[in-house]
């Protein structure tokens, strides 16, 4: 059921309420992990293998050692000892948390081309990246693999688990697909992506005897505190993370990897203070992207449009020594009535750094192919594209029958189209122009899951009036923290002037990691349990109807009221995760819940130099209730120039002879800038999902997905031709 908020005053929650750490950030005053300083502070980088696989033989320091400044050279040779990354544990999700299960600078294996396999540090951190390109290493070489496409022969069936299906099928598709009237059977490929946040990745590293403290960019505070804990074998209570603000993160932050936890050993090693700030080429080198991937989406329908067979599989990559499979077959299974479904995952592994979620991972290239191929069949069958979509909308979820929380994708659609114009395209390709431009018009859908999580929230009611709520979240600039405080004013019926937020450090409540679009349902479903526990505090108390909070706490002579949800102990944590995800399977077996839009884009293509540009963008959503109609839109914003970026600029590109990232700079991997970047028109339905905590649903990654299949459907439009391969540069149009 929805929890839901009193009704005296007027909602908080919904309203375009200004960040409440807008004011620090737009000063400077924001501090990020990088900007925190200690005295006797020394700094540090990495150096990297050359071989993508093999031993170090000899490794020489003495010249590094030699140039001014510098304080140690660490190596395996005389680095502190570790303990091993655990294995993967249901009891303790922080056991996935593990960038690759390499145990740095306690092996002499190479495991890929970018490996740290050295730190400097040194006084300052120009010495340290000076000295560091002076460490000499020999290598005994190992047979690798390295090349996606070589590899992809091989790849072997995804397995399924508790937390993702490698697949999944409905009837007998391939059977119906050869006896279909109407089929379409398309390859699609994905290049590899990085992430680049605005901030890259930086730790600064504090040992008080065994005790730790870290400011790290993080987005997954309470992972990381367990992490180092078991990498350093000391308790998670002697672990500090403080991260109040993180510079975007997608998920290349969600993960620990390399740099953090070398920074933390150096700083043990050397008794000091200790900060390393990635350069943009170490963060390519030792933080995963998002995984290639190549799929087969396969169509057969009747003369009326009604899908008889739909089939999607895939093959995407993991790295030899880590890194998570991603759902690129998930959203065909939940958004069209197909009769028979069968979609099936397939991994390789490759001696490459693992790869990491990136916005809405699976998804995000799981809908182009997916969307592009209904759009292919569209035009099969000579239907409109959207007629197409909605003829094939089911009633329930098409691969089990579940019930849909809520599904109001037709609506979006119809509210789409009607701002966007749809109406006035015409549907032949090359058909529409403006001037030597050829104009085209795509459509796609936005799928993405709905997820929440274990959180431990404290609330505070002082004899002022005032409200503090503490959780160890994370803030990325999402917003997150100013929609906790509209979501406590409204519980608590007081202004949101009057709530402060806590968040950022591991020494407040446990909160989820940022990822999977769960954050603001997590934290906000324990607390508004929080502030039903402190009203019925207040109501035993003898509130009357007409009396504020504050002003039975001044009639009872108390200072301050504070309730908590959730334990912080390490059984109580245990305990609190088995109880939900007992409650989540049981959820997640009634019903199918997901965030869902509709993509309207117009581009225009010079026919001559096979330029494109996106001229136009209305996306419609059905995200559920909206906490704040700013952030919101921000973020929807937000995952649609990441899509635009995916779609024609954005490429990794690896040397396939020996796994070296060929552009690890923004100089050569291209990504969106404002002239890139149309008019985004925003809008969403408002609907509550009534299984979800004051019926929100997260939008942190659905807008990204659908719009790279919205761009290649518009520039077929356009120009008459499909290209199936990302990203859609100006030689595939030619």
């Amino acid at each position: 059921m929805t929890q839901t908020l009193p009704a005296t005053r007027e909602s908080a929650v919904g309203k375009p309420v200004d960040r409440v750490d807008g004011a620090v950030k737009t000063t400077g005053a924001a501090r990020f992990a990088a900007e925190y300083s200690y005295p006797g502070l020394a700094h540090a980088a990495l150096v990297h293998a050359t071989i993508s696989r093999g031993r170090v033989t000899t490794i020489d320091t003495a010249e590094a050692a030699a140039v001014p400044g510098v304080i140690t050279v660490l190596t395996h040779h005389n680095a502190p000892a570790l303990k091993p990354p655990r294995k993967v544990t249901p009891t303790d999700l922080s056991t996935m948390a593990s960038g690759t299960s390499v145990n740095y600078l306690n092996t002499d294996e190479v495991h890929w081309d970018g490996q740290p396999i050295a730190v400097v540090v040194a006084e300052s951190p120009l010495a340290a990246r000076e000295a560091a390109g002076l460490v000499r290493v020999t290598y005994e070489a190992s047979e690798s693999t390295v090349d996606f496409a070589a590899a992809e022969p091989n790849a072997t069936p995804q397995k399924n688990n508790l937390i993702m299906q490698g697949s999944a099928k409905k009837g007998d598709a391939e059977a119906a697909f050869a006896e279909a009237p109407v089929r379409i059977d398309s390859r699609f490929t994905t290049p590899p992506l990085h992430h680049n946040a605005i901030e890259p990745h930086a730790t600064l590293a504090l040992w008080d005897g065994d005790r730790l403290t870290v400011h790290d960019a993080t987005q997954s505070i309470d992972w990381l505190r367990s992490h180092l804990a078991t990498r350093f074998g000391i308790p998670a209570s002697d672990v500090r993370v403080i991260a109040p603000f993180v510079g975007g993160g997608f998920g290349g932050k969600g993960f620990i990897w390399a740099g953090t936890i070398l920074t933390a050993l150096a700083a043990r090693a050397t008794g000091r203070p200790v900060r390393m700030v990635l350069t943009r080429e170490s963060v390519y080198r030792v933080v995963g992207g998002r995984t290639p991937s190549t799929q087969r989406v396969a169509l057969g329908a009747r003369a009326d449009g009604t899908l008889t067979s739909l089939i999607h599989t895939s093959v995407s990559r993991l790295g030899r020594v880590g890194g998570s499979p991603e759902a690129v077959t998930s959203q065909s299974k939940h958004l069209y009535a197909a009769e028979n479904i069968l979609v099936q995952q397939n991994l390789v592994e490759l001696d490459l750094v693992s790869n990491a979620p990136m916005r809405a991972p699976g998804e995000a290239i799981g809908t182009f192919a997916l969307e592009a191929s209904i759009d292919e069949l569209a035009y099969e069958l000579g239907m409109d594209p959207i007629d197409l979509r909605m003829h094939n909308e089911p009633e329930r979820n098409p691969i089990d029958g579940k019930r849909f929380a809520r599904r109001y994708l037709r609506e979006a659609y119809r509210v789409g189209a009607e701002r966007f114009g749809w109406a006035n395209r015409t549907p032949e390709p090359r058909s529409m122009r403006d001037g030597r431009w050829l104009v085209g018009m795509g459509v796609a859908t936005a799928f993405h899951p709905s997820l929440l999580f274990v959180a431990n929230v404290a609330v505070r009611l002082s004899v002022d009036g005032t409200v503090l709520v503490r959780c160890g979240m994370q803030e990325m600039g999402m917003g997150g923290a100013t929609v906790q405080a509209q979501i406590a004013a409204d519980a608590l019926e007081v202004p949101v002037e009057s709530v402060r937020v806590e968040y950022g450090d591991s020494t407040l409540p446990m909160a989820p990691s940022a990822a999977g679009s769960m954050q603001t349902a997590s934290v906000a479903n324990s607390l508004l349990a929080a502030c039903e526990k402190l009203r019925r505090r207040l109501t035993k108390l003898g509130r009357s109807a007409d009396e504020s909070p504050a002003a039975v706490l001044a009639r009872e002579g108390l200072p301050s009221l504070e309730v908590s949800v959730g334990s912080d102990t390490r059984l109580g944590r245990v305990a609190g995760q088995l109880k939900f995800m007992s409650k989540f399977l049981v959820d997640q077996r009634r019903w199918m819940k997901a965030a869902l839009g509709a993509h309207f884009c117009e581009v225009r293509v010079d026919p001559d130099t096979g330029e494109v540009r996106v001229s136009r963008w209305t996306a419609s959503f059905d995200v559920g209730r909206v906490m704040n109609a700013k952030t919101a839109a921000s973020q929807l914003r937000g995952g649609i120039v990441m899509g635009i970026g995916m779609a024609l600029a954005e490429e990794t590109l690896i040397d396939p002879r020996n796994g070296r990232i060929m552009n690890p700079s923004l100089a050569e991997y291209h990504v969106p800038v404002h002239a890139d970047i149309p008019p985004i028109d925003i809008t969403y339905l408002d609907e509550p999902d009534p299984t979800m905590p004051l019926g929100l649903v997260g939008i942190g990654e659905v807008s990204i997905t659908g719009v790279a299949g919205a761009i290649a459907n518009a520039i077929h439009h356009a120009t008459g031709r499909r290209v199936r391969d990302l990203p859609i540069t100006l030689d595939k149009l030619l």
